[in-house]
């Protein structure tokens, strides 16, 4: 949430299989904004084919669904009708950097991945950057703490970390 301006987060909770879930209030909805819900069963995002073709991010609000694909699949279902649900185009997919947990299919990717991937395609190219540094910075980081030096070296070969945020690491490596 550092990395994206206004999010809020709304905590999901399913109290029984007779009760509706709670979580996401109704009225957390802009009704001035389209509201996208993302979701791998959702139509693909528009993608932007020149500059200025991308959708606004003001008349947007999204809401992410995180996670397991099962529980994604529940909360889906109760904030059904409440917007429109999307998902990642196809060319968009990219394999995973998420290496703390193996993904099930190399197109699944980690929320912030999905939501970085939001970003750039309604034109928020900084933000975009900043969650991507944001969340490098934690797989690796995560590498380490869990005493995988040579996995975190090998993430850290392919990452902008060792461009755009080298000092970050500098201060990391000196503790």
């Amino acid at each position: 949430m550092r990395a994206v301006r206004g999010a809020e987060c709304h905590t999901y909770q399913r109290v029984s299989r007779h009760f509706p879930p709670s979580g996401f209030p109704t009225d957390a909805c802009d009704p001035a904004r389209e509201l996208w819900i993302l979701h791998p069963t959702g139509e693909p995002l528009p993608a932007a084919t020149a500059a200025g073709d991308a959708p606004s991010c003001e008349g947007i609000q999204l809401l992410l669904l995180d996670g397991t694909w099962r529980q994604a699949g529940d909360m889906l279902r109760s904030v059904e009708g409440l917007g429109r649900c999307v998902r990642l185009p196809d060319a968009a997919a990219e394999p995973s950097r998420f290496w703390l947990r193996d993904q099930p299919e190399l197109r699944h990717v980690s929320t912030a991945e999905a939501l970085g991937q939001v970003l750039q395609t309604i034109g928020e190219s900084d933000a975009a950057r900043q969650l991507r540094l944001h969340f490098e910075l934690h797989v690796y980081a995560t590498l380490l703490a869990r005493g995988k030096r040579e996995m975190a070296e090998r993430y850290l070969g392919h990452s902008p970390l060792l461009i755009d945020a080298r000092d970050v690491l500098d201060r990391l490596h000196s503790r």
